[in-house]
């Protein structure tokens, strides 16, 4: 669907986030902050507004940031403050609690914009998302008037507006896409697969320390999957076998399978976020633990070997696994520590206080 240039985009992080316990807003998901993936996916579309409470925390985003007139109300104070900033006559406005929002998903609701109705509300098959919404400006006057009269729930603006609710059965889009986090439950199972990686210099004992923490993590339950970084360039099938034999006569991809597990060598480059993806689609790890990668953007367990290298060059440490005393801007462990590592590692995720 073609891009509309005529809609604003508003993200409502004001909240105490009192259930996470944190704020909601700069949870990391996949290396980065909610709202920055959100200002980031929606930039495409427009300027981002970002409605916040208070000062000094959203300043750093490449974003418009407005600010509570009136405190504690909830989120028709919000979209109260983006609907006055706005340059166009829409804007959709989603919560900054809800990494899965796409671009795709706010372009396909604008398509429906109109002079039938001001305000357009996914209903995702249980429940409509008014934060999930588009507002036109000309309901500033009624979120006024409802301020005024101590009536803060959105329903009070759906319900006199001219409404118009788009389910989201009815579209290509996941019903993950609405999904917000509210608890560090919710948070744990949307970061799934915990993805980091164990790096360090070769000969340093990177493959000992993983084969120990995978033991570690499927005791508490997790499943494992493993991607090891090679930069010797000499994996391949066994000698002898017919996959080996096909490689041999050229073919640029080999697979085989059984009824439980298959195997694939194929020819050509590919990025570790490809792989990652291919064996989420496969089987879903809890857990993804990376070989290597020791200039990656992944969070990483470094090993430090003083006789091989002597000191860290790693950036994005969860923690430091050492034969010897080191000192570090963060945690360093003895790599026979499994357990303080694990429970480190436990910490870094959110999955222990």
């Amino acid at each position: 669907m073609k891009q509309r240039n005529n809609l604003s985009i508003g993200i409502l992080a004001g909240g105490k986030s009192s259930r996470m316990g944190q704020n909601k807003a700069l949870l990391q998901i996949n290396n980065e902050s909610i709202i920055k993936r959100l200002t980031r996916e929606l930039g495409a579309i427009n300027t981002p507004i970002i409605s916040a409470a208070e000062k000094g925390v959203y300043e750093e985003f490449s974003s418009k940031v407005v600010y509570d007139q009136h405190s504690d109300i909830g989120p028709i104070e919000g979209i109260r403050q983006v609907l006055i900033e706005a340059d166009n006559d829409y804007v959709f406005v989603c919560a900054a609690d809800m990494p899965f929002i796409t671009k795709e998903l706010v372009e396909y609701m604008s398509g429906y914009i109109s002079s039938d109705y001001d305000c357009y509300i996914i209903h995702d098959g249980k429940r409509m998302q008014p934060l999930c919404a588009i507002y036109s400006k000309k309901l500033l006057p009624l979120i006024e008037d409802l301020i005024a009269k101590g009536q803060y729930k959105l329903y009070g603006i759906i319900s006199n507006a001219r409404t118009k609710y788009i389910d989201l059965d009815y579209t290509v889009f996941d019903a993950k896409v609405v999904k917000n986090i509210n608890t560090k439950d919710e948070y744990i199972e949307a970061i799934k697969p915990l993805c980091f990686a164990v790096s360090g210099y070769k000969n340093t004992g990177k493959t000992g320390l993983i084969e120990k923490l995978i033991n570690e993590f499927i005791k508490d339950g997790l499943s494992v999957a493993t991607i090891k970084h090679d930069g010797h360039d000499v994996w391949e099938d066994v000698e002898g076998t017919d996959t080996y034999r096909f490689l041999k006569a050229g073919v640029v991809s080999s697979g085989a399978l059984t009824d439980s597990r298959f195997v694939l060598n194929t020819k050509c480059q590919t990025q570790v976020e490809t792989l990652i993806e291919r064996i989420k689609s496969d089987v879903s790890p809890d857990v993804i633990i990376l070989e290597g990668f020791k200039k990656s953007k992944f969070p990483k367990v470094e090993i430090v070997k003083k006789e091989v290298h002597p000191e860290s060059v790693c950036d994005n440490l969860i923690c430091i696994a050492t034969y010897d005393s080191l000192d570090a801007d963060c945690d360093v462990y003895n790599i026979n520590d499994i357990s303080g590592i694990f429970l480190c590692i436990k910490k870094y995720w959110g999955l222990i206080d």
